[in-house]
């Protein structure tokens, strides 16, 4: 496999020409055209299949997503100048066609598919080329020609068949990467992991107060995409993404906008179609994921072999308002328990549970936005929490939590983000008696970049919440996951700074969960920890 510095290069000189690009497709025997995704209207601009760009394209990278057992999406943007205030990448109004084939090996020597994409200024000349008829658990490499130019090549992998017997997975998470200057550390060293996928929780940019036209998004999203470690990832592996709040405004919900003032419920649903447009614009997702004005299908279903089944839920565009807005926390709302209330939308709620109750899987893996875990923030009598997360629809949360303990589906694993810390969490039936059962562990994975300014209060109320195993909130990364038929293993990685990409990263803490035995265990730890234990609090 490839080494980091070699994907690199690639990603910032490597340009093949057109007739090496087009002579390998012509070689691939098996090669077979899936022909061109046009839409039903073209407007009157035509398609321009030989057009001739000034300067080099495919600045943003190249992306794939959405791995299923016999297929994946292959993403890139025709950008030739991502800052143009227009946000059009410096693309003229026109629709362009873009070629792309997919190989078994690095040097297209075996391609096995190929066909083109039309690229049009609607969508920021983004490509989202669906590929089937993949070979399952396979690894393919990809790229893209347009007019005279081709892009760095990719590479990508296929689930395995759902159902077969799958012995390993290995993959990773991540979430919240607010601007680090064009340098990603985290990035830098999850690039270089052996790793079949990524899975993204959102935050994948951050707004600014004045982030309101599709223009604004689009160029913070093209922002985000020139970081070099960003686009090395997202080369190496297929990434699946949900989105958070930073994606379109912090703390939206539903159609409801924040409440101090950015952005009134007038015009926050353009707004937010606006935001999802350019969020589709930028990664590798699938055609059912395009958004219709301000709704956008993000809720998905993934399976790998019979080792692991993923839930990604999308926690926001479905959820009642907020309770209260007291940060870190505030007291708990006794709305809050209303079973009413929810964050994922009745429909959504019903298909999650679905899936775990049919799943056959020895992992069932809920893959999510916000921390699950309950965290009282009142070290006295009281209850404080965060109403932006679960403690703010406790209701719908005991629901979830008593169907498991009810249904029991098989290790149940919960992963989030949000929240620029690490968290291990034991996800209790009531989180109030301390001996209460374990029914689901919790694992919250620390920032790319993001800053951690409440962790004092959070440290301060440890003692309180036996639940809580592990607490980091100084250090930036992501978490590792390698999942086998007895075990879990999530390694907590770490770099000393989150835009220092010549820091040496490292592991600060690594946990465990057998299979067939609910909580985590700690099995390893760095000198560099902050480890916060109830028990050992002074």
């Amino acid at each position: 496999m490839m080494g980091y510095e070699e994907w690199l290069k690639d990603l910032s000189s490597k340009k093949l020409n057109r007739r090496t690009f087009l002579g390998s497709s012509g070689k691939a025997a098996l090669a077979t055209t899936l022909g061109l995704a046009v839409p039903v209207s073209l407007g009157n601009k035509g398609v321009e299949a030989a057009f001739t760009f000034d300067s080099y394209p495919f600045t943003l990278g190249v992306a794939s997503g959405d791995p299923l057992p016999d297929s994946v999406v292959l993403w890139t943007r025709l950008a030739p100048n991502p800052a143009s205030p227009d946000g059009l990448g410096g693309m003229k109004d026109r629709n362009i066609i873009v070629n792309w084939e997919i190989a078994e090996d690095e040097k297209f020597n075996k391609v096995v598919r190929h066909g083109k994409e039309v690229a049009m200024p609607e969508l920021a000349h983004s490509v989202h080329a669906e590929v089937f008829g993949l070979k399952p658990g396979r690894e393919y490499y990809y790229r893209f020609q347009s007019g005279n130019e081709v892009s760095p090549v990719g590479r990508t992998k296929t689930a395995p068949v759902t159902g077969s017997r799958l012995n390993r997975l290995s993959f990773a998470f991540a979430s919240c990467q607010s601007w680090a200057g064009g340098r990603y550390a985290a990035y830098k060293d999850m690039a270089q992991q052996d790793l079949d996928f990524v899975m993204h929780l959102g935050d994948y940019i951050y707004e600014k107060k004045d982030t309101e036209t599709l223009a604004d998004f689009r160029n913070l999203h093209a922002l985000y995409k020139s970081s070099p470690d960003l686009q090395a990832a997202h080369a190496k592996f297929p990434f699946i993404c949900t989105f958070d709040d930073h994606e379109v405004e912090n703390n939206w919900a539903n159609q409801v906008s924040q409440p101090d003032g950015e952005a009134s419920n007038e015009h926050f649903p353009a707004i937010r179609a606006a935001a999802f447009q350019a969020y589709y614009e930028h990664l590798p997702l699938r055609l059912r994921a395009k958004p219709h004005g301000s709704d956008m299908i993000l809720y998905r279903h993934f399976n790998f072999g019979d080792l692991a089944e993923f839930s990604v839920l999308d926690t926001r565009q479905y959820r009642d308002d907020q309770l209260k807005d007291g940060f870190p926390g505030a007291p708990q709302d006794p709305e809050a328990w209303n079973p009413t209330r929810t964050m994922m939308g009745s429909t959504q709620e019903k298909w999650l549970l679905n899936n775990l109750q049919k799943s056959g899987a020895r992992w069932n893996v809920i893959a999510q936005q916000t921390m699950m875990a309950q965290y009282d923030y009142d070290t006295g009598s009281g209850i404080s929490v965060n109403h932006d997360q679960w403690d703010g629809y406790a209701g719908e949360r005991a629901r979830i939590l008593d169907f498991i303990q009810q249904n029991r589906p098989s290790n149940p694993i919960v992963l989030a983000g949000d929240w620029h810390s690490g968290w291990v969490n034991d996800l209790k039936s009531d989180f109030n008696k301390p001996q209460s059962e374990i029914l689901a562990t919790e694992f919250v994975g620390t920032s790319i970049s993001s800053g951690c300014g409440w962790k004092g209060a959070v440290e301060q109320a440890l003692s309180v919440n036996p639940h809580v195993k592990f607490f980091n909130g100084d250090l930036r990364g992501y978490v590792r996951c390698h999942v086998t038929r007895d075990a879990w293993t999530s390694d907590y990685r770490a770099v000393p700074s989150a835009s220092d990409v010549n820091a040496k990263p490292f592991t600060m803490s690594s946990w465990v969960v057998e299979n067939g035995k609910a909580g985590a265990k700690e099995i390893g730890t760095s000198t560099y920890n902050k480890v916060r234990l109830p028990e050992t609090i002074q």
